[in-house]
């Protein structure tokens, strides 16, 4: 089994990238070929500072490494530094219908956020993104990609694509599945939405501890008195998070005196925030030893960059010679 799935270095990654993506990709390095990228040609779409998309692509490497990444057990590198997947990418525009992307709801979310005298950040490659999605899937033969729900239609938009150049030139491409944890399909984040950079709303995984503190005691609460029973108590964005980063038993406690009445909101948010800053504790441990040993980090990028291109290669060969560019 083939696995593939990237991640873009737009910003400090946070509770919803891990459990969303970071954690099922980590878990799968066990059970199948594992192929993971860095996307920082995804990310120009919706970041144009050089030094800090540099940042933010080693940020990246270190958060994804201390977190249990294995090296010698997937593949792990820069999208950029496969430059086969972006001739990969104009090759399936050529097969890409313009309604398909139209219809993609992350264009059109995107695109309706913005104001109108900011219309000039609506550009190609917000647009197109489904297709270097595509490139990147196809170009590795994936079978399997974890994805959040909100990405599966990228996924869908990859067989709709594969399918259709495999029809026009034959037999090329491996038609990928989608793999969504249902139970974590959205993290919520401060404000009860979901969790997101672009919502201004997310718990980073590795901030100080201080303003992580003041952020998770902040999150929006309802104006119910501690001593109001809350029957919805598994709504409470506090409830949700802490299953997520607490032992189950101690989230059920939690929930169940929520419910009943007489805990406070403040005491919950600590609750929360000790084991929140518990449960990534060796991952801040690890990451700083990886800060302080930087080549060794590049050098995994390297390597895994190197084995990627044997794979990537192969795979645009056969794309051109199907094509008849070859």
């Amino acid at each position: 089994m083939r696995i593939l799935s990237g991640i873009q270095p737009s910003g400090a990654l946070h509770l919803g990238n891990y459990f969303g993506m970071m954690r099922p990709a980590i878990e799968l390095q066990d059970q199948g070929e594992a192929f993971y990228f860095i996307a920082d040609y995804h990310s120009m779409t919706s970041l144009s500072d050089a030094a800090q998309r540099r940042r933010n692509t080693q940020d990246v490497a270190l958060d994804f490494l201390a977190c249990g990444l294995d090296p010698k057990k997937c593949v792990f590198f820069r999208q950029s530094d496969v430059s086969e997947v972006t001739e990969l990418a104009w090759i399936l525009s050529t097969v890409t219908p313009m309604g398909l992307l139209e219809r993609c709801h992350s264009y059109k979310d995107k695109k309706a956020k913005l104001a109108d005298d900011d219309l000039d950040r609506v550009n190609h490659g917000l647009f197109a993104y489904p297709v270097l999605m595509a490139a990147d899937i196809l170009l590795y033969d994936s079978n399997v990609v974890p994805v959040g729900r909100d990405q599966k239609q990228h996924v869908e938009v990859t067989r709709d694509i594969a399918l259709k150049f495999n029809n026009l030139y034959g037999q090329t491409f491996v038609v990928p599945e989608p793999r969504i944890r249902d139970e974590v399909a959205v993290v919520p984040g401060s404000d009860g939405q979901k969790m997101s950079k672009s919502y201004g709303n997310t718990v980073e995984i590795f901030a100080e501890e201080k303003p992580i503190r003041k952020k998770v005691m902040s999150l929006l609460m309802d104006s119910r008195t501690p001593q109001e029973p809350k029957p919805d108590a598994e709504k409470n964005t506090a409830i949700q998070l802490l299953k997520l980063v607490a032992p189950a038993e101690v989230a059920a406690d939690f929930e169940a005196r929520l419910r009943a009445g007489g805990l406070g909101y403040g005491d919950l948010k600590k609750g929360l925030f000790a084991h929140y800053w518990n449960y990534f504790a060796a991952a801040r441990a690890r990451r700083a030893e990886l800060a302080a040993n930087l080549d060794y980090v590049n050098q995994v990028l390297r390597e895994g960059a190197q084995k990627a291109r044997v794979q990537a290669t192969r795979t645009l060969k056969r794309a051109r010679q199907a094509c008849g560019l070859e």
